[in-house]
């Protein structure tokens, strides 16, 4: 079986990668569990915000990949630095020890990153973008 060539496929750097890569870490923080009897989805983001500081700080690291995704983008500052504010102003929520985890559950950072991060690469990639179902 032939591997795909550096640079290509889901670990390449293109836009199309990137986007791939992007949307599986949000899913993955944000919306990865269904809560039964809603419409609600949960991730580990507010799995991790159950353990004081160090689940909030590690779901904020996880969270700050893909500001780094968005820096190799070459997206703006000021993009980047809205970004890194999403992530840092989640984790301060999350520092609140259980209570936390309720406005962590409302203010999901890595979904306002993904829109973000979609915006940018819809206008200067176009070819990357996906249609929703």
């Amino acid at each position: 079986m032939a591997s795909a060539p550096i640079g290509k496929g889901i670990l390449g750097k293109e836009a199309s990668a990137v986007r791939q890569r992007v949307e599986a870490m949000e899913k993955l923080m944000e919306g990865m569990l269904h809560i039964p009897g809603t419409n609600q989805k949960v991730g580990l983001d507010v799995i991790l915000s159950i353990l004081p500081f160090g689940g909030t700080t590690l779901a904020a690291v996880m969270g700050a990949y893909m500001v780094w995704e968005a820096r190799n983008l070459n997206m703006s500052k000021s993009a980047v630095m809205r970004m890194l504010g999403n992530v840092g102003f989640d984790w301060l929520l999350g520092l609140v020890p259980f209570v936390g985890v309720i406005p962590d559950f409302f203010f999901r950072s890595n979904s306002r990153n993904l829109r973000i991060i979609r915006r940018h690469l819809d206008k200067h990639h176009p070819a990357t973008a996906t249609i929703n179902q």
